[in-house]
């Protein structure tokens, strides 16, 4: 039986990115182990992971602000500032590129809370248990409670 040959560090990056935008970290994070595993080759061929991501990224196919605007546009209609940002971090988007976003989150932040509550909910709260249901559910999407207590105030004026 034949060993299946063993796939490249620049291929494997490149079959991540056909799938979705990545940041520079996420993509690192992926490929750390194999990069590892096959170290004597890759250096061989393509020199070290640091090295392939430089170039990925001088290509224009590897791009943080990419990889975060899709992030954003995937996940602001569901979750507040608070959760996206943080999530962001974890992704390794620089602060710098988290806070150009954080303008366009705040103004559609109110709009996205209404819009979850509605689907979760529909009706204001009937008693303070429920109430606290509600802003609990709401807090673990990430929204602070400055929206979500505009949220539950306004709630019989939501379509």
């Amino acid at each position: 039986m034949r060993k299946k040959p063993e796939i490249g560090l620049r291929a494997r990056a490149l079959q991540y990115l056909a799938r979705r935008e990545y940041s520079r970290a996420e993509l690192r994070g992926k490929l750390q182990p194999y990069a590892q595993a096959g170290e004597d080759f890759e250096q061989a061929h393509s020199g070290s992971l640091d090295a392939l991501l430089d170039d990925l990224t001088a290509r224009g196919w590897l791009s943080d602000e990419r990889a975060a605007t899709q992030f954003l546009h995937a996940k602001r209609s569901r979750f507040g500032m608070q959760r996206i940002t943080h999530e962001l971090r974890q992704k390794g988007i620089s602060e710098e590129l988290i806070s150009a976003a954080l303008p366009a989150l705040k103004e559609s932040e109110l709009d996205a809370a209404r819009e979850v509550w509605q689907r979760k909910f529909g009706i204001p709260p009937q008693d303070d248990s429920e109430k606290v249901k509600q802003i609990r559910f709401l807090q673990s999407r990430g929204f602070g409670f400055d929206v979500i207590f505009q949220v539950l105030r306004g709630g019989s004026d939501i379509e």
